[in-house]
């Protein structure tokens, strides 16, 4: 199972969310899991944003390695679920090849039952970025539920 992330610039909340994933499905065994991030809008190269790096250390996740990277056609096929946080960023993944694969964070998060992008933080002060986090844990803490029921062969989406 291949887990990509997308969001904008990939500094915030794609990070955070593959860190996030990282560790819950590790927690959860699901060793042959892997997860990467990418943004729709990305600068090759660049590093986490501040925000987003303080908030992981908080929380125990070290996004100092991370590098954003430009969301490719090639990215985009080597995926098998692609989570987006918001709309418009399910189009443009669509539209890369993504279609069938590809679902807001929310919504495959409820099992299709909520479409509501994941607040984006850039720009915005510490707290913003803390509720962004807990935002994302939550949601990310179902879709772990929802791929351990898929890979014990349970029904679920994708």
């Amino acid at each position: 199972m291949k887990l990509l992330f997308v969001c904008t610039g990939n500094t915030c909340r794609s990070p955070m969310a593959e860190a996030i994933a990282r560790r819950m499905l590790a927690e959860r065994g699901l060793a042959d899991a892997t997860v990467s991030s990418a943004g729709t809008s990305a600068w090759d190269g660049a590093t986490a944003s501040d925000g987003g790096l303080l908030v992981g250390m908080e929380n125990g996740l070290d996004l100092g390695a991370h590098r954003a990277r430009q969301l490719t056609p090639e990215i985009v096929r080597d995926a098998d679920v692609i989570l987006v946080m918001g709309p418009h960023l399910r189009e443009r993944v669509e539209a890369l090849g993504g279609e069938g694969r590809t679902w807001l964070l929310t919504e495959y998060a409820s099992g299709g039952r909520a479409e509501r992008a994941v607040s984006d933080p850039f720009g915005g002060d510490l707290e913003l970025y803390r509720t962004t986090f807990a935002e994302l844990e939550r949601e990310i803490q179902k879709v772990v539920a929802r791929l351990s029921e898929r890979a014990h062969g349970g029904a679920g989406p994708g």
